[in-house]
C-alpha cells in the first residue's frame, strides 16, 4: 500500500470517529485546546490567560482549570473507547 492510499484511510477513519462525537465530547476537545494553548503561554512567556481574565485563582478561574482537567480526563477515557472501534 503506498503512501498516498495510507494517508486516505487515515483521513478517513479520523472523519469516522469525529462524526461519532457528540456536543459534550466537543466541549471537551475545545476545553482541552484552550487549557493547552494557556499551558503553552504560560511556558512560552510566564503569561497566564486564564488568570488574566478571571483573575489569578478567583472562583472562575478555578472552576475553568477545574473543567480543563475533568475534559483532560473525559478525553483519555473516551479516547480509549474510540480506539477499540
Amino acid at each position: 500500500m503506498c503512501w498516498r492510499s495510507k494517508r486516505i484511510l487515515s483521513k478517513l477513519k479520523i472523519k469516522k470517529i469525529m462524526n461519532k462525537l457528540n456536543a459534550f465530547d466537543w466541549l471537551a476537545v475545545v476545553l482541552v485546546i484552550v487549557g493547552g494553548l494557556n499551558w503553552g503561554l504560560v511556558g512560552i512567556f510566564n503569561f497566564d490567560l486564564v488568570a488574566t481574565i478571571f483573575g489569578d485563582m478567583s472562583g472562575l478561574s478555578r472552576v475553568v482549570y477545574a473543567l480543563v482537567g475533568l475534559a483532560a480526563v473525559y478525553l483519555a477515557a473516551i479516547s480509549m473507547k474510540l480506539a477499540k472501534q
